[in-house]
């Protein structure tokens, strides 16, 4: 399935591998992924709130999202620069897709690029924990 820019979610997931591909440093990558954060859309005030907040995060993460024609749309945020960064990186990857395209991912993305392996055991298991939020979410909007 495609989303309203045609591309398919192996698209962009190809994409961001080509880009994180380009670097051969991991501190040219976490400054990729800073700059990524960055790019987020503006996340209102009072949407941080604790059912939007991600559990299991080190630092503070919330995500938020809205239903349109069946797919889901992720807004995120974090109060920390690298985390803000994975999350725009996820955002990106899997806003505007349907339930079923996310829970069909195996989100190995984050292995193909390095990430994982390269965080520090607690932003790791924020990413993890970030994953099962989308997941989640994901598994609630089913069709």
């Amino acid at each position: 399935m495609t989303t309203m820019d045609g591309k398919s979610l192996q698209d962009v997931e190809n994409e961001v591998i080509d880009e994180f591909s380009i670097f051969d440093d991991w501190l040219d990558k976490y400054e990729y992924l800073i700059e990524l954060g960055k790019s987020l859309k503006e996340y209102p005030e009072d949407r941080k709130t604790d059912d939007r907040l991600v559990k299991g995060c080190q630092s503070r993460v919330w995500i938020d999202f809205s239903i349109e024609n069946g797919r889901i749309f992720f807004n995120a945020d974090s109060d920390a620069i690298i985390t803000k960064g994975i999350i725009s990186l996820l955002v990106r990857i899997y806003s505007g897709r349907t339930p079923e395209e996310i829970l069909s991912s195996d989100f190995s993305v984050v292995e193909r690029i390095g990430l994982k392996e390269n965080l520090s055991p607690t932003r790791a298991n924020g990413l993890v924990s970030m994953i099962q939020m989308i997941r989640a979410i994901a598994a609630a909007n089913l069709q």
